[in-house]
């Protein structure tokens, strides 16, 4: 499960993984509904005919337009996001920001809780497809 690729963007550092993609957004950053258009074409690039998880680790402090999460929901294998909020505050918005999304969201304490879900999320799809 080692990283297949890394990239540091103005706004953000994204790791990808085999079935999932790490996001970790950058101090004081606004994500808008533009932001989707990277993540769309990472995935593409990465996850093409996969499906594939996002998580966001949220180590810094920034801001989340949640009208991102309808956008996000039409990246077709999109299936869930994991949410790693640092403080009460980033928990409580990413609880609101979860009322945006109708797939899969959860929320975690930590990074090794989140690739645990991820990975039984991705085994449900796969049973399912079989």
């Amino acid at each position: 499960m080692g990283i297949i690729k890394y990239y540091n963007f103005e706004d953000s550092e994204v790791f990808i993984f085999d079935g999932f993609i790490i996001n970790q957004v950058k101090e004081a950053v606004v994500i808008e509904p533009h932001h989707n258009d990277i993540l769309n074409k990472i995935v593409q690039e990465h996850f093409s005919g996969k499906n594939m998880v996002y998580i966001s680790n949220r180590v810094k402090s920034y801001s989340v337009n949640p009208l991102i999460y309808p956008e996000a929901e039409k990246i077709p294998n999109l299936i869930a996001i994991a949410i790693i909020p640092k403080t009460g505050l980033m928990r409580r918005n990413a609880e609101y920001e979860q009322e945006f999304f109708n797939k899969p969201y959860e929320i975690f304490d930590n990074l090794t809780n989140a690739i645990v879900w991820v990975q039984n999320i991705m085994t449900n799809m796969e049973n399912k497809s079989e």
